[in-house]
């Protein structure tokens, strides 16, 4: 029996543009568009914004430097496209499938199934949206945290509802909470590489019960030390059997 292969804690995914499968030349001027910013996005997450020269990137899109200049004056100009589109489609998706879902745990549960789902799609997006923000200046930076502010009230307001629908007291900042969601997704593109078994929609679900397991177990816990839990029965056991465990 051939021996199971040993899994890496972390990984670097293998550069799409290595192996690609040759496709028809991008014929119409979007079509050409998308291809230089998907080039753009691999070389950025591999090499980094400030080593990602113009020169390299139209070498890796297979275009000509003054054809790269056609589209894009300057390289800051690209990197603002990567990530205002990135952060204009996760917003967008999202309202879409949050449309109808009243449950705030489950609005949870689809905005980090959305999430891993885009990114698993293309990690170097990922990667770039999460260390690249700062190479932004000006009306760039700007617009840019403009709609990553706007996907961050989207979660927040996921939060709050959580809050509010549990009657949590103040024990758990909810920035806080929030922003620990968004640190545990951006940081998949360094362990988690769809190709190895793991469907998008299994990580996504423990990854939504597990922020759960712990919102809601801590404010159970804290208001069992304070005997103050007003809820069923069965849930004021569980949370004075966790206050337990936790002493």
């Amino acid at each position: 029996m051939k021996p199971e292969e040993p899994e890496q804690v972390f990984e670097t995914p293998p550069a799409t543009s290595e192996g690609r499968v040759t496709e028809p030349a991008p014929t119409t001027y979007d079509d050409r568009l998308n291809h230089i910013l998907e080039a753009a996005t691999d070389l950025i997450a591999r090499s980094g914004y400030e080593k990602a020269s113009m020169r390299a990137v139209a070498r890796a899109a297979g275009v000509s430097l003054a054809g790269l200049y056609h589209y894009f004056d300057s390289k800051e100009k690209m990197l603002f496209l990567i990530q205002f589109r990135t952060f204009s489609s996760l917003v967008s998706s999202l309202r879409e499938k949050l449309h109808g879902v009243s449950d705030p745990a489950e609005q949870l549960r689809v905005m980090i199934r959305t999430h891993v789902a885009h990114f698993a799609a293309n990690m170097a997006a990922l990667k770039v949206c999460s260390h690249e923000l700062d190479s932004l200046s000006g009306a760039s930076y700007e617009e840019t945290r403009r709609i990553r502010h706007e996907y961050y009230d989207l979660a927040r307001g996921i939060v709050d509802r959580i809050f509010e629908a549990h009657a949590l007291d103040g024990s758990l900042d909810r920035h806080v909470v929030t922003m620990s969601i968004f640190g545990m997704l951006n940081w998949l593109y360094r362990w988690y590489n769809p190709q190895r078994g793991r469907s998008t929609n299994g990580v996504a679900n423990q990854l939504a019960a597990q922020i759960l397991h712990g919102v809601l177990g801590a404010a159970g816990t804290e208001k069992a030390r304070q005997g103050a839990w007003t809820g069923p029965p069965g849930e004021a056991r569980s949370g004075e059997r966790a206050a337990r465990l936790g002493d």
